[in-house]
């Protein structure tokens, strides 16, 4: 074969023109620094730039959470407290599509193939959650699976140990960890603590490759004691939930009070809810009744009534009123007692809850000296405790009253008030005429209590005496009484308002007494709502669970029995008073 000859191609043996090599070497040449300026731009001149552009693509500050708070009891117990929960989500288009992983995930994610598959159908995500806050178990077996894709996030949820009993007290959370009702609401900013956070480098996938600059320690919220004594929270949601079950009433709520300091030792409602359980978080089961709702207060207000008159010197104890025959011809307005009492002294107004008979002593004050006295007692005032949706109440200015309408207020209608301004209205009876700031925190032993001067200690101690014969032998509240400690109080019962009157057969009944009744440590107020069941009367279905929580508290507390007699009621059916 003739070896080939490139030579033999005219083409080939062409001379390339000096000028276009150069030429060519000159262009690679002026690509090679134009690159290198390019480089020098991007990694010297406007170096900042470009650092913020990549840090956008792919540096992300990742949070640290921080631990909530806990909420405690007086005694330490806890109330509500966090504990890990980490929550599992996706990058949709990197999770394994094995079937028989996908089947387990959804198992302990605790929902349908269909519901997981619909949350990883979007591709074009890259993040998505499954599932918020599963406990630590269930997160450990999905990491076991190891399926590509799926990740978890270290979170924190709320535990409640005494769930239904102590949920309107203490509240809840969001998902997030806010406080949504209640002392975790009421105390948030305390408890919710700083969060921490770190900056990390992450590539497409959303793993992280690289941890730039310091870390940012979480700082965990503070701790908080509440007054509450869970012992007898749980024991007076217990008597108030068998109350309103046996009566078949609508709902129930009770205050314990310590009489000495203000502490909230107790407040119940029922319905209740489970505040863990993030299904059962709405409706009208959530209102905390005891604060929120308001009603006319009844009977409860007849011995503020003669209080005043007491330290106006316009009566005695043993002045005597005539309610004959039973009532009373006011304007276009009959007000009536439910027996003819005939004449009684004032001890005996109290005690049998004559209305007529404390109008007629209403009628000697003045609506001044009366409005005054209900504005310091806290009635019309926004409570001064830190929680929630605590209701004003109402009571219309004195110089707009009539004299009907003075006479109403002296036996609790024509104003309203919620229960727990029922409870600590007593405090001035309690603490010899002064009402005392009520908390929700616990007061540090030996703290100096002052209160606002409303009544006379001798007026105060006189009206402690008539609330002992109102829940003795012949009053309304007799059912009230308890083995061992001694009591007063006053029995209610009202009719339901429906727009500008009142719904037939419809009624709510309470009870508001202390014990022991020379030198009182707690107030105790309990309603029913819309007894059904027979009776409505609150000496006889309030006085019952009054009786049982006080007795129950005074022992927790060491209160030493200042009673070594059994109680006498006489005549067991004499829990009638009139509204």
């Amino acid at each position: 074969m003739k070896s080939l000859r490139y030579t033999s191609s005219p083409l080939l043996a062409s001379r390339t023109p000096v000028w276009r090599s150069k030429f060519i070497v000159a262009m690679l040449l002026l690509a090679f620094v134009g690159l290198i300026g390019r480089a020098v731009y991007v990694q010297v001149i406007n170096n900042a730039f470009f650092q913020r552009q990549g840090e956008v693509r792919f540096a992300r500050t990742l949070d640290l959470p921080a631990s909530r708070g806990r909420i405690l009891d007086r005694n330490g117990l806890i109330l509500a407290s966090s504990v890990v929960a980490p929550s599992i989500w996706a990058i949709p288009e990197d999770v394994d599509k094995d079937s028989a992983k996908r089947r387990q995930l959804a198992k302990l994610l605790d929902m349908s193939v269909a519901d997981l598959n619909a949350k990883l159908k979007d591709e074009d995500k890259n993040f998505v959650w499954l599932k918020r806050q599963v406990d630590e178990p269930v997160a450990k077996q999905i990491a076991e699976l190891k399926i590509a894709g799926i990740y978890q996030r270290r979170e924190y949820k709320r535990k409640y140990p005494e769930g239904a009993a102590a949920a309107h007290v203490v509240g809840f959370t969001n998902i997030e960890n806010k406080g949504i009702e209640g002392a975790e609401l009421s105390f948030d900013k305390a408890l919710i603590g700083r969060a921490g956070s770190r900056r990390v480098i992450k590539d497409r996938l959303g793993r992280v490759v690289e941890e730039v600059g310091d870390e940012v320690p979480p700082v965990d919220g503070q701790d908080i004691q509440l007054s509450i004594d869970s012992k007898v929270q749980f024991f007076a949601y217990q008597k108030l939930r068998d109350a309103v079950t046996t009566h078949k009433a609508k709902s129930g709520s009770v205050v314990v009070l310590d009489s000495q300091t203000g502490e909230v030792l107790a407040m119940a409602n029922y319905p209740s809810y489970d505040p863990g359980d993030r299904a059962d978080l709405s409706g009208p089961q959530l209102r905390n009744r005891a604060l929120t709702d308001t009603f006319e207060p009844g009977s409860t207000m007849k011995p503020i009534t003669v209080g005043m008159a007491l330290d106006a010197g316009k009566v005695t104890p043993k002045t005597l009123i005539n309610t004959s025959p039973g009532s009373y011809q006011l304007d276009k307005f009959t007000i009536r007692d439910t027996h003819n009492y005939g004449t009684l002294t004032v001890e005996g107004v109290i005690q049998k809850s004559s209305n007529v008979g404390a109008l007629k002593i209403a009628q000697r004050l003045t609506p001044h000296l009366m409005w005054d006295t209900y504005t310091a007692l806290g009635y019309g005032q926004k409570p001064e405790l830190m929680f929630p949706g605590a209701a004003i109440g109402r009571v219309r200015p004195w110089k707009s009253w009539k004299p009907v309408e003075q006479a109403t207020m002296a036996y609790g209608y024509g104003l309203s008030a919620s229960l727990f301004q029922m409870a600590h209205s007593y405090t001035a009876f309690a603490h010899d005429g002064e009402v005392i700031q009520a908390t929700l925190r616990k007061v540090p032993e030996g703290t100096p209590v002052h209160g606002v001067k409303v009544f006379t200690e001798p007026t105060a101690r006189e009206i402690r005496h008539m609330l002992q014969m109102a829940a003795g032998p012949g009053g309304t509240g007799q059912r009230a009484q308890t083995v061992g400690y001694s009591v007063g109080g006053k029995s209610g019962t009202a009719r339901k308002q429906v727009g500008k009157g009142y719904a037939s057969g419809k009624y709510r009944a309470w009870f508001t007494g202390m014990a022991p009744i020379d030198k009182p440590r707690i107030i105790v107020a309990v309603m029913v709502d819309e007894p059904s069941n027979g009776e409505f009367y609150g000496g006889a279905v309030a006085a019952p669970v009054f009786s049982e929580v006080v007795q129950q508290t005074l022992r927790l507390m060491g209160v030493q029995p200042d009673m070594a007699v059994k109680p006498e009621i006489v005549n067991n059916s004499n829990v009638e008073e009139s509204f």
